[in-house]
């Protein structure tokens, strides 16, 4: 009998690569649980999903059933050994609790690169002309607003600082280049395939003096919540820009609001948000703020690529035992204790 593979809940993009990479290797079942209860009970002896090794999550799932947290993971019988999560992010995932059943969780690296930097660049290009502001006035009838030019500035030769030099830290930094822009940035280690004109800055502090924008690209985690917080925004010089396309707890939603309102920060451009679709209205009242509603990958192109990235991870699984984007902690979890990869199903 062949695995049994569970797709939560939906595949928009990539039906024909579910039926080319998985139909002949497992018996793939779509959930359609209208509640967490009847989705943990759907496990059981006869039950639907029973007896699953494998299972594809997206996002849209919470709806339903909500995140899987340790609730859920525990809740998951003993057969399932792999969560192939769709998306770069994964903290609607509780990794450790993952860990701690024993099983394997992978993300989509890679796969949203382009389209989150080029909403960053977006969100840079639109703060540093505001042109949230001069769209918003055409689009009331009143023209271009006066004094416009007082506080837009050209990008050019400006200095970009970078926190997180992942994928999609560096895909921003080639963005940027042709401008040009300076590139300077702050990672927990220097990168090693980072291209020669970005410059690495150890002390985080030290970047932050010379930005003129800086763009957030560090993943969500326990002890990233609330990194970019008033002492750091502070730091940057009056007049800054702060870019998130990360996560929105990653940044101190109260300290970047009063930063606005006093004027420290020159403008924001945010796609994401700490209670998210819930926008803090404060954000609203302040003409300066290029605001979108997480479009980082809202796109075919980029979301088929990460489906079959996803879907790749659970082929792999069954197949060789491994995939590819097994997420850091998982192989953080195995260099400490040397567990070898799962034999082949």
């Amino acid at each position: 009998m062949a695995p049994r593979v569970l797709i939560c809940s939906k595949i928009v993009w990539a039906h024909e690569e579910v039926k080319q990479m998985l139909g002949a290797i497992a018996d793939v079942v779509y959930v359609d649980s209208p509640d967490r209860k009847a989705f943990l009970a759907g496990f059981g002896l006869g039950g639907k999903y029973e007896g699953t090794v494998g299972i594809y999550r997206e996002n849209d799932s919470a709806e339903a059933i909500g995140k899987f947290d340790k609730e859920l993971i525990n809740g998951l019988p003993s057969s399932v050994r792999w969560i192939a999560h769709n998306g770069a992010g994964y903290d609607p995932v509780d990794v450790h609790a993952c860990i701690a059943k024993g099983i394997y969780l992978s993300n989509t690296p890679g796969a949203v690169d382009d389209a989150t930097a080029t909403t960053a660049l977006y969100l840079l290009l639109s703060t540093f002309r505001q042109y949230s502001i001069a769209e918003r006035s055409l689009r009331s009838l009143t023209w271009k607003p006066k004094g416009l030019n007082s506080i837009t500035h050209d990008i050019s030769g400006k200095t970009l600082a970078i926190l997180g030099l992942g994928g999609i830290g560096s895909r921003l930094a080639e963005l940027v280049r042709p401008f040009p822009m300076r590139v300077i940035y702050h990672s927990r280690n220097r990168s090693k395939n980072a291209p020669s004109y970005c410059e690495y800055f150890a002390d985080v502090e030290e970047m932050l003096k010379q930005a003129d924008v800086l763009s957030v690209h560090v993943p969500l985690r326990d002890e990233t919540i609330g990194l970019v917080g008033e002492k750091w925004i502070r730091t940057l010089k009056k007049g800054a820009i702060i870019i998130n396309t990360a996560r929105g707890k990653i940044i101190d939603e109260e300290a970047i609001i009063r930063a606005l309102e006093d004027g420290h920060l020159g403008a924001v451009g945010l796609d994401v948000y700490p209670n998210e679709p819930e926008v803090n209205p404060r954000l609203l009242d302040f003409p300066n703020a290029t605001l979108l509603p997480h479009m980082g990958t809202e796109n075919q192109d980029t979301q088929k690529t990460m489906e079959v990235r996803a879907l790749t991870n659970l082929r792999d699984f069954l197949t060789s035992g491994m995939g590819k984007d097994l997420v850091i902690e998982w192989k953080n979890s195995r260099a400490e204790s040397k567990v070898k990869p799962s034999a082949k199903l």
